[in-house]
């Protein structure tokens, strides 16, 4: 992590910039950062129902006529998908679930728009049809790779020690479920850190003040994996060594990332010139 980075080699770093950052609570580390996506898909979701309900949108693509029943409109197929899973009329790819729908909509929010419309079409051919599904599966499939899945849990597990006892996730997820119904308990579920041998090798390093004022942070206000929630956090424990970009945007990631000229033009002003604003700036939508 690059705060962490900055944090410990404060002498090492030039022109510092942190795009979509997260909570820096030591307590938070790893398993918090898996918890916040779950309500960091309820701040996303709204672009996705406003571009589903538009009245430009065709009937493959459209899920209700007003942007405030989108939400209970995609939560009635994945419910019916956890009751009565549907198959593809290829036949090579994995039965669509309840749950992977949902994962389907956690991967649709991360990007820009243009995720949008191969999702939507999957929702309304799981709603309005019958029989095998004639649309592409665009949802993940089976297991991740073992070298990517071997690194990714490396460096998840690592940082804090994770609860062994299975309890505290049954209890996190039933909670979770009932707040976020979008994810339904999915980020806050046992992973395989719950049975990492070893458990972390050195306590979380705490993000501070202390260092040159040297850093730019960039986040989106609706990012669906590191919430502006957590940036804000970011930002205040780091105090006056940065400046925050808030960009009127979905989606994870901010520079370069979703046209923003403002954001992105002050970011390379940043790393080319070495300016950063005198203050925190916000930019709105483009």
């Amino acid at each position: 992590m690059a705060a962490v980075y900055a944090q410990k080699y404060p002498r090492h770093t030039d022109r510092w910039v942190l795009d979509s950052s997260g909570d820096p609570d030591p307590s938070r580390v790893a398993r918090g950062w898996l918890a916040n996506m779950s309500a960091a898909a309820d701040d996303r979701f709204p672009d996705f129902a406003a571009w589903a309900a538009d009245p430009k949108r065709d009937a493959a693509h459209r899920l209700a006529d007003r942007p405030e029943d989108v939400r209970a409109a995609f939560l009635a197929v994945a419910s019916a998908l956890d009751r009565a899973p549907r198959t593809f009329k290829d036949g090579d790819h994995f039965p669509l679930t309840g749950n992977r729908l949902r994962q389907g909509l956690q991967q649709a929010l991360y990007s820009r728009e243009a995720s949008f419309e191969p999702f939507a079409r999957l929702v309304v051919a799981a709603r309005d049809t019958t029989g095998p599904l004639e649309v592409p599966d665009v949802l993940p499939g089976g297991p991740i790779p073992q070298d990517a899945a071997a690194v990714m849990m490396a460096v998840t597990c690592n940082d804090v020690n994770w609860p062994s006892d299975v309890s505290p996730y049954t209890k996190d997820v039933a909670a979770d479920r009932a707040r976020h119904p979008l994810t339904a308990g999915m980020p806050v579920n046992v992973t395989p850190c719950a049975f990492w041998p070893g458990g972390a090798t050195e306590k979380p390093t705490r993000v501070t003040s202390d260092g040159p004022s040297n850093i730019l942070m960039i986040q989106n206000l609706r990012d669906p994996a590191t919430p502006y929630r957590g940036a804000l956090k970011m930002r205040e424990a780091l105090g006056d060594r940065a400046r925050l970009i808030t960009v009127d945007s979905g989606g994870h990631g901010a520079y370069l990332a979703n046209g923003n000229a403002c954001g992105d033009r002050l970011v390379t002003d940043y790393l080319t010139t070495g300016r950063r604003p005198a203050g925190d700036v916000t930019c709105g939508a483009e």
